[in-house]
């Protein structure tokens, strides 16, 4: 698809167009096809490798450019590279109807692939697979949102999935180093955020093996840098799953 605009003389080609409306107004900016879902899942991080230009329109097709009083009036500024990026979060694809169903069945595989990645059967300690996932889905009617992250979907599936199979996220195993000094103050504050202690060393230093709750791992995180001042280290060995 090639989309001459006569506003700038030029000539966009293999367009993807989104769209938003805000303020009783269209608006649309032009982005190259297949960049869009990168930039939301978080794979892409520059945005000029998405927009094709900065420019926003009211109809990208017929190269009509949207007015200043109108995108200041909408989205209360006129900074075209953050209005470009409120329309890219919230704003809708415009793609065929084949072209969707194929994406939306696409992220529909790229969510159950997250979540078999992420959880396990709390019985067995092994993860599902794909399939098994994608089955589950289908079970409690997940619908897939376009216009929201793979992963964020998966978290939600996970949730949902909870009320209907066995399934957990998986346990993720971390090793820590402590100086003395800060060992067993330390250890008590982690102690809450840890499930299971697999080894602990503590002589001239606190060195502990541990499986955790994945969402816990930012605090500890956090407790370790900033009370040993970047004297703690902390690595990740692996999931439970990654490992039974």
């Amino acid at each position: 698809m090639s989309i001459f605009t006569p506003t700038n003389q030029i000539r966009l080609t293999n367009v993807a167009v989104v769209r938003m409306k805000k303020g009783g107004k269209r608006f649309e900016i032009a982005c190259y096809k297949n960049k869009v879902m990168s930039w939301r899942s978080g794979a892409e991080k520059d945005l000029d490798e998405v927009l094709q230009t900065n420019t926003v329109f009211v109809n990208v097709s017929k190269g009509q450019v949207a007015k200043k009083d109108d995108l200041s009036s909408a989205f209360g500024t006129e900074d075209l590279t953050e209005i470009c990026k409120q329309i890219l979060a919230k704003g809708e694809l415009q793609v065929s109807d084949r072209e969707r169903q194929s994406q939306l069945e696409q992220m529909f595989r790229d969510i159950a692939t997250i979540v078999a990645e992420k959880c396990v059967n709390p019985e067995t300690k092994r993860p599902y697979t794909v399939s098994l996932i994608e089955r589950a889905m289908k079970d409690i009617h997940f619908s897939v949102k376009a216009n929201k992250s793979t992963k964020q979907q998966a978290l939600e599936v996970i949730k949902q999935l909870q009320q209907s199979i066995q399934i957990q996220r998986a346990h993720m195993r971390l090793r820590f180093v402590l100086p003395a000094r800060d060992g067993k103050r330390l250890k008590e504050k982690l102690r809450p955020l840890i499930k299971t202690v697999e080894n602990e060393d503590f002589d001239e230093q606190l060195e502990m093996v541990c499986l955790i709750d994945p969402g816990c791992f930012r605090d500890i995180d956090e407790l370790i840098r900033c009370e040993t001042k970047g004297k703690g280290t902390l690595e990740r060995f692996s999931t439970l799953s990654e490992d039974v």
